[in-house]
């Protein structure tokens, strides 16, 4: 697999949160914590540290170059070709970001293996939005799935995960990828959604391969990531599906409460789901506030009362 070199991709459209400037911050290669048996990109030995990185300087000229090209940014996006917590000056970099960023937000994408890290947890703390994976609890599953670096404590994580969701001014999301006969076994799905309970995100996105994983494994079917949504009882479940199927039906009204009981629905969910008759009920309850919609970082949800 080759790699660009260049600090900066997009802008790009996100449904979930607008335009996004996405940053990179190891452009010249994978430089990873994890080997994930899904990682679209190529297997890599796994680090305890980058070795290789751009400076803070460059990184910001970069974003002001991207700015004065593009004032419409929505969000900067903090990923690379690997965990970005693992960039050395991340709290510098993070600092100078929310100097230049005005209205802009900022989020970043990281597998959580490093938040019990006190350097890190307190950098996190200034970031709008932080999107944590979380494949596994169970260390035999961490070490099928994820396959960490010895320096990762897979004991300290979902701890320090629920300390930072509870101390956070801003977004926790979090996102489980399952993995066919590895993580979709029903005692680690027991395991997962008591743990996302007490960590108590905003969000919980829960999806499945869709590109070419670096390893022979296969993605679980739409149908379990439903099962799964309507586990996880009380918890904001967005399902992130490639051609997700359209199943059309018309449902009364007492039909619509039952669902949203259960579990709240996205405007996907809906437009996937609902015809027009269903859609009007929809709408008569939102407006005798029997239901309510709350917007949790960038995704809309339909929630009973």
């Amino acid at each position: 697999m080759s790699y660009s070199n260049a600090i900066i991709f997009g802008p790009i459209p996100s449904r979930r949160f607008g335009i996004s400037l996405g940053i990179d911050l190891s452009p010249s290669k994978k430089q990873c914590n994890f080997d994930c048996l899904y990682c679209e990109l190529e297997g890599a030995k796994t680090v305890e540290k980058m070795d290789t990185y751009p400076s803070v300087i460059d990184v910001i000229e970069a974003i002001k170059d991207s700015f004065a090209k593009h004032p419409k940014i929505d969000v900067i996006t903090i990923t690379c070709n690997g965990e970005p917590t693992l960039y050395p000056k991340l709290d510098e970099l993070v600092n100078e970001i929310n100097k230049i960023k005005g209205d802009t937000k900022t989020l970043i994408l990281s597998n959580g293996s490093t938040i019990y890290k006190e350097e890190i947890y307190k950098t996190l703390l200034k970031i709008d939005t932080v999107k944590l994976s979380l494949d596994c609890v169970s260390e035999k599953c961490f070490k099928k799935l994820d396959r960490q670096n010895k320096s990762v404590q897979i004991d300290k994580i979902v701890p320090a995960m629920c300390k930072f969701s509870k101390e956070t001014k801003n977004n926790l999301v979090l996102e489980v990828l399952f993995v066919k006969d590895l993580n979709d076994k029903e005692e680690e799905l027991e395991l997962l959604y008591k743990s996302i309970l007490l960590i108590n995100p905003k969000r919980v996105d829960v999806g499945t391969i869709d590109r070419p994983p670096a390893y022979e494994v296969k993605p679980v079917s739409y149908e379990f990531l439903e099962y799964v949504a309507n586990k996880f009882k009380d918890i904001n479940v967005n399902i992130i599906y490639k051609n997700r199927p359209k199943l059309i039906q018309s449902f009364t009204q007492d039909e619509i409460i039952s669902m949203l009981k259960r579990r709240p629905l996205t405007k996907e969910d809906i437009n996937n789901m609902f015809d027009n008759d269903s859609k009007i009920i929809l709408e008569e309850l939102l407006n005798k506030e029997i239901i309510s919609t709350v917007n949790s970082s960038g995704v809309e949800f339909f929630k009973f009362l």
